[in-house]
């Protein structure tokens, strides 16, 4: 009989194969639809207050995991069904492709000279003002979009699944969304989003550090060095005000041998991140690198989680 874990491993790879191939579903996609239902829990639940919070965060993440547990237990005997399973979860839940694709439109853009358009595509992915931005500028928006959401997007939830299967893909994709809706600080979700922005900082951090590791192992394969990689991340990853973005941005800006970071300006609030990386700031060509880096990464993510979710 075929351990279970064999027919896990071999979902993470289906799965992540399926994300490859076709991106995102076009409708119906299931962290939309967990985000709508975020949205009107939080209409009900909403105070300012920590502890309404905790109560929204924890109840949509358990949730979201519950879901997961009944999927792994109603397969425990079945491995097609195990396999078939998974591979769905961690299709719904990756969003690799489809970070590429706007990575690779914005530099189509950047390469024709249309800024606009660019600028367009980069509101996509960052909550930065765009309209300041001029092509090097877009091109580090980008760069470090790339950077920190294939850890969000990829590394992170395929850790879960190596480590607790399909709870661990639904419940992971449920606490970063939360993150990105209501793990904010300004004045609405400063308490109300402590919980969700503190729960995926512990969930991000092992993710983020493993994604430098192998942002850092693959930094010879897009030009780079692997040793201005590990030198950004010791030495400059701690300006940056999130305790795993910095991680992975640093190791990009070093592998990429271009510097990232610096001052953005969020609806007229500045904000400094501090300077990652030693190289001049990023150009056009310089996003399709970034592109290329976080697909090996993602590649590699996919081989150690397969590996991991064996040993289980």
């Amino acid at each position: 009989m075929v351990p279970n874990s064999v027919w896990t491993a071999a979902g993470l790879l289906v799965g992540w194969t399926a994300d490859q191939a076709f991106g995102d579903p076009k409708r119906f996609h299931p962290v939309a639809g967990l985000g709508q239902l975020a949205q009107r829990f939080e209409a009900r639940i909403y105070a300012d207050g920590r502890t309404r919070g905790v109560a929204f965060a924890g109840v949509l993440i358990a949730g979201s995991a519950g879901l997961g547990w009944v999927a792994q237990r109603a397969t425990e005997r079945h491995g097609w069904w195990r396999l078939l399973a998974t591979a769905t979860a961690t299709w719904a839940v990756l969003g690799g492709r489809s970070l590429a694709a706007e990575a690779d439109g914005i530099a189509d853009c950047l390469a024709a000279d249309d800024l606009a358009g660019a600028r367009v595509g980069v509101s996509h992915l960052v909550s930065r003002d765009p309209e300041s931005l001029d092509a090097s500028a877009v091109a580090r928006a980008t760069s470090e979009s790339v950077a920190e959401n294939t850890c969000d997007a990829v590394v992170a939830p395929l850790f879960w699944g190596a480590v607790a299967g399909i709870p661990g893909l639904l419940g992971y994709r449920a606490i970063n969304t939360l993150d990105a809706m209501v793990g904010y600080r300004n004045q609405r979700y400063r308490n109300f989003g402590w919980a969700a922005a503190r729960i995926d900082d512990l969930a991000n951090w092992i993710p983020a550090r493993l994604s430098a590791g192998l942002a850092i192992a693959a930094a010879p394969l897009v030009g780079g060095r692997p040793s201005d990689a590990l030198r950004a991340v010791r030495e400059q990853s701690g300006q940056h005000p999130s305790p795993n973005g910095g991680v992975v941005e640093a190791a990009f800006a070093g592998a990429l041998g271009v510097r990232l970071g610096g001052v953005n300006s969020y609806g007229g609030v500045l904000e400094d991140r501090g300077e990652l990386g030693f190289g001049q700031p990023p150009q056009p060509r310089d996003v399709t690198r970034a592109t290329k880096l976080a697909w090996m990464v993602s590649a590699g993510a996919v081989a150690l989680a397969a590996i991991g979710a064996l040993r289980r």
